[in-house]
């Protein structure tokens, strides 16, 4: 191997050794979360110290149109600079020869981070934690459905064919036979976490049909959101060696629950490496509380970012495993904030709010933008919710233009994640918007055309 490769890490040498590697694909997450970039020979990229992207990636909404008005001088898709981060060098093990995958992060001609890359969002709020002495940690849950092939959009979404012969089955939570009649999916995705480096915590069947969660072990928010960026595109791959989908779509069933990113919160003293949300006691710490406070103040203003297409809001449905309001209790999965039950040292916030649909980078920031904002102002949550919450009321949008609005009017954290990335995010997101209510859907041809 090529000197340069005694820096990678050791998951990369070890899929690398004895092999001959052959590419390089070097990519950034967009705002939806696509991996956008290059595919170069390994020879090339052992030359290149960065490459060239126009900065327009940022500007293009999911369906590939773009948002206008990129900025005060125009739409003139200015180049930025990509500049490689070799720890996040990693296998790509679906592919026919011996590819890695490193994600770059984005500068402009200044050197000056891209203040609209997710990456460089993310980066920023925990820049923001570490000046205070702060040091985040995070765990994300991934769900997602496995589902049969949809090759024509007019059709409705079907779960996959299990092992048995039959479709998968509803209503199967923890499961085991249930995760068995995935077995040949799940192997790949062991395999290839495995030959990426990465540590899945556990893989269990959720409520719906044909849906598994995978449970990531706590750690950097940066590098976290890296692995579940990574993590999309390998269940991808997985799913498409065996004749399904593997989809993240909030809500892409019918009757059926929808797919969350759970974020679990946990802060370190970083002088200490102390949990800042116990006391010497074990007690429940000011800052436990106002980083509460700050998820039930704030998270309205970022439902935007955590729910971001109009399909998020089709999860935040009473009794389907999603949250209705911003309430908060101790072990109850009924409220949009909880608190897991732990002994002090782990004691963290999850906020279950975020869809699998949001950019891991994205979502994280923007749940700990709320909580820092709650710290810093010394915010008070609310009393500890007792009881059932899909009974109490709702406080949340429930369609994407109100959740803009919020986004828009919330100068708090525009400061924390930045006011260029405030504005990107709204141009693009207020384009899909807009698009979307131009489309007629098979409900009002149903109920409006001859009735009204």
């Amino acid at each position: 191997m090529p000197a340069w490769t005694d820096s990678l890490p050791e998951a990369a040498k070890a899929y690398l050794e004895g092999r001959r590697l052959d590419e390089v694909e070097c990519v950034v997450s967009d705002l939806p979360g696509i991996a956008r970039g290059k595919a170069v020979p390994a020879s090339k990229f052992a030359r290149q110290d960065y490459f060239h992207l126009p900065d327009s990636v940022f500007y293009q909404t999911i369906t590939g149109d773009w948002g206008e008005a990129a900025g005060d001088d125009g739409f003139i898709e200015k180049d930025m600079v990509l500049r490689p981060d070799m720890s996040t060098a990693t296998a790509a093990p679906w592919t026919g020869d011996w590819t890695l995958q490193v994600i770059h992060d984005a500068f402009d001609s200044a050197g000056e981070p891209i203040p609209f890359s997710p990456r460089n969002v993310l980066k920023r709020v925990v820049e923001l934690y570490t000046a205070k002495g702060w040091t985040p940690v995070v765990a994300p849950e991934m769900e997602f459905f496995l589902v049969a092939r949809n090759t024509d959009p007019l059709q409705e979404i079907k779960p996959m064919m299990g092992r048995s012969g039959r479709p998968a089955a509803a209503r199967q939570a923890y499961s085991m036979t249930a995760v068995d009649e995935f077995g040949p999916v799940i192997d790949d995705i062991y395999d290839f976490a495995e030959a990426q480096g990465f540590e899945i915590d556990g893989i269990t069947q959720e409520g719906g049909a044909g849906q598994l969660e995978i449970n990531l072990v706590h750690g950097d928010p940066i590098k976290l959101a890296d692995e579940v960026f990574y993590f999309k595109r390998l269940i991808r791959e997985a799913a498409l060696r065996h004749d399904c989908y593997a989809t993240f779509m909030a809500k892409p069933i019918a009757n059926e629950p929808g797919s969350s990113m759970h974020v679990h919160h946990s802060i370190l003293d970083t002088a200490t490496g102390k949990n800042i949300f116990s006391g010497p006691d074990g007690e429940e710490t000011d800052a436990f509380h106002h980083f509460i406070g700050g998820l039930q103040s704030h998270l309205p203003a970022a439902i935007a970012v955590l729910a971001p297409y109009v399909n998020s809001y089709r999860r935040y449905v009473k009794d389907h495993a999603a949250p209705i309001n911003l309430s908060w209790a101790k072990d109850n999965r009924t409220t949009g904030i909880r608190v897991p039950l732990s002994g002090p040292s782990a004691r963290r916030v999850e906020n279950r709010l975020a869809g699998m649909d949001c950019n891991p980078y994205l979502g994280i920031a923007a749940s700990l933008a709320c909580g820092y904002l709650g710290m810093v102002e010394k915010l008070q949550p609310s009393p500890e919710f007792k009881g059932d919450a899909y009974a109490a009321d709702e406080d949340i949008p429930r369609v994407m233009g109100d959740a803009l609005d919020l986004f828009d009017n919330s100068n708090a954290l525009h400061q924390v994640l930045g006011e260029d990335f405030a504005r990107v995010y709204s141009i693009v997101k207020r384009a899909e918007y807009d698009e979307f209510l131009q489309v007629i859907s098979p409900w009002e041809r149903e109920h409006l055309l001859l009735n009204v």
